[in-house]
């Protein structure tokens, strides 16, 4: 029987005093010139992540794969992004930031991709299509589905702050639902809530206190650490919180990897405050 998420999240928190998730978000085009020279974009891409990985881990609670970065790679970066999940380490976990939403029949086969065959720790999924759509993820033991609540993108306004027929917020609707999708669930559920809002992030943790939460959008977008752990830091409910541009590329020189460790190390102590 597989330990709840939050459990090993919070043990693994705790022994590496570290909140910071690294989002691997690899861009062949920002490599430093002896990854591209003469390389496949494939190789270039296992060693990149590789190199990042092994810098930035004793830093780090997890790392979060974007999947359309590898499915860029075409039919071997699936390939590819199976060999970056097995350098990372036992003491962090994985996020498949894949943002999967469909109907029910095809999200049971997403859920089973994501956490079967890759062997994730947690996935990323939008939920517009209700809770059909989200809970054959929430039926594998183990894991955490960080569900779209209110993202860290500028056009995250135009439908996520649009208010319900009761004058809700739509994203504060969708964290009330899936407190309740949570319930008597194997897997657990969490949400994704941007580091651009902190007044959004403060009404989603008091709407949902004990839920995880999957914190984007410091560094390169701008959101600032202490606020995150401000609003959302509580004891019953465990905060990740996630860069990525601002880490993989601290340098575009040869000094890439240190320049990431130096980035993680130094957000790991802006969140301990």
């Amino acid at each position: 029987m597989s330990s709840p998420f939050s459990t090993r999240l919070h043990r693994i928190q705790s022994e590496k005093n570290t909140a910071v998730c690294v989002g691997l978000d690899p861009v062949p085009a920002r490599f430093p010139a002896p990854l591209k020279d003469g390389r496949l974009q494939t190789d270039a891409v296992r060693a990149f992540c590789a190199s990042i990985i092994e810098a930035t881990a004793p830093y780090a609670c997890a790392f979060k794969p974007n999947f359309a970065f590898f499915e860029a790679l075409g039919p071997a970066g699936l390939t590819v992004l199976d060999h970056v999940l097995a350098t990372i380490p036992d003491d962090c976990l994985v996020i498949g930031d894949a943002k999967r939403g469909d109907v029910g029949h095809s999200a049971r086969f997403y859920a089973q991709a994501l956490y079967d065959d890759f062997g994730l720790d947690a996935s990323t999924v939008s939920p517009y299509l209700g809770g059909d759509s989200v809970s054959p993820f929430l039926e594998h033991e183990g894991t955490c589905t960080f569900v779209l609540a209110r993202t860290s993108n500028e056009g995250a306004a135009d439908l996520q702050e649009a208010c319900t027929c009761d004058g809700t917020p739509l994203y504060r609707h969708v964290a009330q639902r899936v407190s309740t999708w949570n319930e008597g669930a194997d897997g657990e559920a969490g949400l994704v809530v941007g580091a651009t809002a902190p007044d959004a992030l403060a009404k989603l943790r008091a709407d949902a206190p004990a839920l995880p939460f999957l914190v984007p959008g410091v560094g390169a977008q701008g959101g600032d650490p202490a606020a995150v752990m401000d609003a959302a830091a509580t004891d019953a409910g465990p905060v990740l919180v996630n860069s990525s541009r601002s880490i993989l590329y601290a340098s575009e020189g040869p000094d890439y990897a240190e320049a990431a460790a130096d980035a993680t190390r130094d957000l790991q102590n802006a969140l301990n405050g």
